[in-house]
This record gives C-alpha cells, structure tokens and sequence, in this order.
C-alpha cells in the first residue's frame, strides 16, 4: 500500500501503472450482498448458478470491480467517472490482478486511467475506463505527511 501512497505524494505521471491482487471469497461477497442489497441467486444459489451455465456461485461483478478503489484510495483519486466491461465471471477462490495505469493526464490534475483484472489463469475478466482528478501540491504534501505518521 505505502509504494503506491509514496508514489502519489512525489507526483503521477502518464504511464504509472500499479498493480494489486486479491484472492475472492465467499464471505467477502455474502458482505458485499448485504451492504450493497445485491441478492441476485447468481450469488447465492448453486442450482440459480448452473442453470446460468455457470461452474458455481460468482462474487458481485462491482466486489471485484472494486479492487480500483483500493489503488484510488491511496493516490488520492477523486472519481468522476467509472465505466466497467464484465468479460468473465470471477468464482470464490478465485486471484484477481489488477493492473491500473493512467492513460492521459492533463494541466489541471483532471485524468484518465485503464484498468484491467485478471484471474490466476491469465482471463480478463473486467476491463475498466475511469476518469478523476488527481492530488495537486498542496495535497500531494499531504498524502506524504500521512505517510510519515505511519512510520
């Protein structure tokens, strides 16, 4: 977490990428259900799951969607705009990668960023486009000050 934090604070560039995973279980998503009040049978129901031809019960497309927000949250990200393609299904037990990188970056912080996730078999399994805008100056010292109260 600290390697992406430190790389905000000293300033992003087009091209930075950042790259996190996360294994997905059952809990995780039975959470994210009960937050999100997503009771879709896909979720929860082996018999809903395989007349859907699918191997088994799947996590919440925006659960793992989310594992964006983990790389936002520690470079400052404020989020205008998220747009998600949902090529695969991610089952428990399954490790996503994702690998953010951003894409353009204009004079005002305003940016754009990619984002895909992976399985551990190398499948695609969401693609994602964002835009925001990224931590000025006086907010870049900012981020670096939170750094040095963890040490």
């Amino acid at each position: 977490m600290s390697h992406i934090r430190k790389k905000a604070a000293a300033g992003l560039k087009v091209g930075d990428s950042f790259t996190i995973s996360r294994t997905f279980s059952e809990e995780d998503s039975l959470a994210f259900g009960e937050i999100s009040r997503d009771h879709n049978p896909v979720h929860y129901d082996d018999r809903f799951a395989d007349a859907k031809d699918l191997q088994g019960k799947i996590c919440h497309g925006l659960l793992v969607g989310g594992m964006i927000t983990e790389v936002g949250g520690q470079i400052g990200w404020l989020a205008s705009g998220m747009n998600f393609r949902f090529r695969r299904p991610v089952y428990f037990g399954d490790t996503i990668t994702c690998v953010f990188t951003l894409s353009e970056l204009d004079d005002r912080n305003r940016a754009k960023a990619e984002a895909v996730l992976s399985n551990q078999h190398g499948e695609i399994v969401i693609e994602a486009w964002l835009t925001g805008v990224l931590p000025l100056p006086a907010e870049q010292e900012i981020l670096a000050s939170l750094l040095d109260q963890r040490s």
